[in-house]
């Protein structure tokens, strides 16, 4: 009986501790990116493949959470683009989105990100690739993006194709 009620003060304990008002005032920290990624080759692009906006024009909005202390921020990043923001780097090589004539509607982005983090105790951090592919707003559970601590998710790739009326 007393594993039971012990059971049930830390469940109700759990719970309160869980409400809170919302994520914490701070934002994640953009920081620059070390020589060595910022150097390392980035594979090239053919530019625009066909109809729409040019490949360099185009901007993708990925969101990016730090499941640690529940910080998360849009980033905003242009085909070849990376950005470092704490210890993450995301770097963006092209974003698409189907014609609006086109069903059904999707919108992706190809992405790398580099987390910097220990590979074993007693070693130092060090930039590693956890992800380089596709990811999917519509479909987020085709390629995920598999790490303990970030999670980095397609929001939006702004291009517009030949007769599209303009979002105002």
């Amino acid at each position: 009986m007393n594993f039971v009620r012990a059971a049930m003060i830390a469940a109700a304990c759990a719970a309160i501790c869980a409400c809170d008002d919302g994520p914490p005032e701070r934002a994640v920290q953009e920081t620059e990116i070390p020589d060595e990624l910022a150097s390392a080759q980035q594979p090239e692009f053919a530019g625009n493949p066909g109809i729409g906006t040019p490949l360099e024009e185009r901007v993708a909005t990925l969101g990016l959470i730090n499941k640690r202390n529940n910080i998360s921020q849009d980033v905003e990043l242009r085909p070849g683009e990376q950005r470092r923001l704490d210890d993450v780097v995301l770097r963006l090589q092209s974003c698409e989105r189907t014609a609006p004539w086109e069903d059904p509607a999707e919108t992706g982005a190809f992405v790398q990100v580099l987390v910097n983090e220990r590979v074993a105790a007693g070693e130092e951090a060090q930039f590693r690739q956890v992800f380089s592919g596709w990811l999917f707003k519509n479909s987020p559970s085709l390629n995920v993006v598999e790490h303990p601590i970030y999670d980095v998710w397609v929001k939006d790739c702004a291009m517009s194709f030949p007769g599209e009326e303009p979002n105002s």
